[in-house]
C-alpha cells in the first residue's frame, strides 16, 4: 500500500472517530487523547494530518456537513419543484441521522473559532448560488425566495438539532418519521407556491 494511500485511510479513521466519540460522549467530552484512543493511533497523528484537534473537527464538518456536499449543478429535469422538494427531504435524512453533526451545529451557535468562520463562509457561498439558480424558477422575487429558503434550511436544522432533547414542536412529534413527513409535506407545499 502506497504512503498516500495508507496517510488517506488513517485520515478517515481519525475523522470518523470524531464522529463516533460525539455521537458516544458528547462534543464536550471530546480530545485529542480520546480520538487517538479510539481510532487506535497515537495523537502525534492527529497534530502530523490535522495540526490539532480544531483541524480535525473542521475536516470531520467539510466531509459530513449538508451544505458543503450538496450539489450544486443545474438539474436536468425540467421539474425544478421535484428537485427542489427532493433537495429538502435530503437535507431532513442527513441531519436527522448523524447525531454527531446536530451536536456539533448546536456548539457553533455559540462560538466563533476560526474554522467555524470559514465553515459558515463555504456554507453561504454555497447557499447563495444555490438561491440564484433557483430564483429564475421562482414566482417570487429574488429577495423573497432568500427569505423563504433561510426559514426552510434554518427551519430543519434546528428542528433537527432539537430533536435529541424535544419530543414535540408546535404540535409535531419532531422525534417520529410521521412528524418529519408531516414537515416535509409542508415544505412541498412551500415549495409549490414559490416555484413556477
Amino acid at each position: 500500500m502506497s504512503k498516500e494511500r495508507d496517510r488517506e485511510q488513517s485520515e478517515d479513521k481519525l475523522i470518523n472517530a470524531v464522529g463516533e466519540l460525539i455521537a458516544e460522549v458528547g462534543f464536550e467530552g471530546l480530545g485529542v487523547n480520546q480520538v487517538a484512543k479510539h481510532a487506535g493511533f497515537s495523537k502525534n497523528l492527529i497534530y502530523r494530518y490535522f495540526e490539532s484537534l480544531d483541524g480535525l473537527i473542521y475536516a470531520y464538518m467539510k466531509k459530513n456537513d449538508f451544505w458543503l456536499n450538496a450539489p450544486m449543478e443545474m438539474p436536468e429535469t425540467a421539474d425544478i419543484r421535484s428537485y427542489l422538494k427532493a433537495f429538502y427531504r435530503r437535507e431532513i435524512v442527513e441531519f436527522r441521522a448523524s447525531i454527531a453533526l446536530k451536536r456539533l451545529r448546536r456548539w457553533e451557535l455559540s462560538t466563533d473559532k476560526e474554522f467555524v468562520v470559514q465553515l459558515r463562509a463555504q456554507r453561504e457561498q454555497k447557499g447563495v448560488h444555490f438561491m440564484h439558480m433557483m430564483s429564475q424558477f421562482a414566482k417570487a422575487d429574488k429577495a423573497q425566495i432568500q427569505a423563504i429558503s433561510a426559514l426552510l434550511d434554518a427551519g430543519i436544522v434546528y428542528l433537527a438539532i432539537f430533536e435529541e432533547n424535544c419530543q414535540m414542536y408546535n404540535g409535531i412529534d419532531i422525534q417520529s418519521d410521521e412528524g418529519w413527513q408531516q414537515i416535509a409535506q409542508g415544505i412541498d407545499l412551500l415549495v409549490d407556491i414559490m416555484i413556477k
